[in-house]
């Protein structure tokens, strides 16, 4: 047998490839990979996750495929890696094993997204400045695009990793929403909407009045007369203050709608679909102010000066 093989070497040369391949491939795969710490690995076959893998920086080719085939099933969600320098192997094989520890970030309806980014800093250890940076150079607006929700977060994650996450999954759920409302997704027509939709947020009591705000809105700009709402200019770090006399007088910025005609340049919060939804169906109404009822803590609504006046007074 020995002897026929030494013979033949066509069946020499032929091993000798097959072992050089089988090298090969061993070389590579214990080759170094750099990652981030944690993964986010989407639901899908072998070659969509090694393609989505490959479109984000991943230096992934057909040879990771067939060996991610052979370990086993790679996981969705979240991966936690433990380290940015991996060798081929272990990185595709953390991919059907490890799973990464999370954290629920809630995001409340009226809460504007730099104070959001700055809370959720400190508890997942980021760094502020460098998550609000990230977040500006990928959201196509300042604020009011986040959707409020509670978000699964894996600890470790990067800051532009976290702001691609919350950036991205809120694009998809206002394109899903605009889909299921109007059949199509308008994007300048939906940031209108989203805009009204915010000082609907700030200024309502409940949900129930949101629908009612929004008519006075929408009656004001008809009619020419400028919103004079305290809630635009509750936007930014000044998302808590109390609006005062001062601020009003004080405040040069676009979002004073004492000063400037018109609705705000952009969104002043974070919205619920109720919002969205009042900001495109408001109530048939002749409304043009409201105050709150201290007693109450609900809105009173009139058609005319006189009347708001009195409310006021009373």
């Amino acid at each position: 047998m020995i002897k026929n093989f030494i013979k033949n070497p066509y069946l020499a040369i032929f091993f000798d490839a097959i072992l050089i391949f089988f090298l090969s491939i061993f070389i590579y795969l214990t080759r170094p990979i750099n990652t981030s710490e944690v993964v986010f690995i989407p639901k899908g076959g072998v070659g969509e996750i090694i393609s989505y893998l490959s479109n984000r920086n991943f230096n992934l080719s057909s040879i990771d495929k067939y060996a991610l085939i052979f370990i086993g099933s790679p996981q969705s969600g979240w991966i936690n890696m433990q380290s940015t320098k991996l060798s081929r192997i272990d990185f595709l094989r953390k991919l059907t094993v490890a799973k990464a520890a999370l954290k629920d970030i809630t995001l409340i309806p009226g809460e504007t997204t730099v104070i959001f980014l700055n809370q959720i800093s400190k508890e997942l250890g980021l760094n502020e400045q460098i998550l609000n940076a990230e977040y500006n150079a990928i959201s196509p607006l300042p604020d009011g695009f986040i959707m409020p929700n509670t978000y699964k977060i894996p600890l470790g994650i990067s800051e532009r990793h976290l702001a691609y996450y919350l950036v991205n999954s809120s694009k998809k759920a206002h394109q899903d929403l605009s889909m299921k409302i109007f059949g199509e997704y308008d994007e300048k027509k939906w940031f209108k909407f989203l805009i009204i939709a915010s000082v609907i947020q700030k200024e309502a009591a409940s949900n129930d009045e949101m629908p009612l705000v929004s008519s006075v809105i929408y009656n004001r700009l008809k009619k020419g007369m400028r919103l004079q709402m305290d809630g635009t200019l509750n936007y930014g770090i000044y998302s808590h203050e109390t609006i005062t006399p001062e601020r009003i007088r004080t405040d040069m910025s676009k979002f004073n709608t004492y000063l400037n005609d018109g609705l705000p340049p952009s969104p002043v919060s974070s919205v619920s679909i109720n919002a969205i939804k009042a900001a495109i169906s408001p109530a048939s109404s002749d409304y043009l102010y409201f105050v709150r009822d201290k007693r109450t803590k609900k809105h009173k609504f009139s058609k005319t000066l006189t009347e708001h006046n009195q409310n006021i007074g009373r």
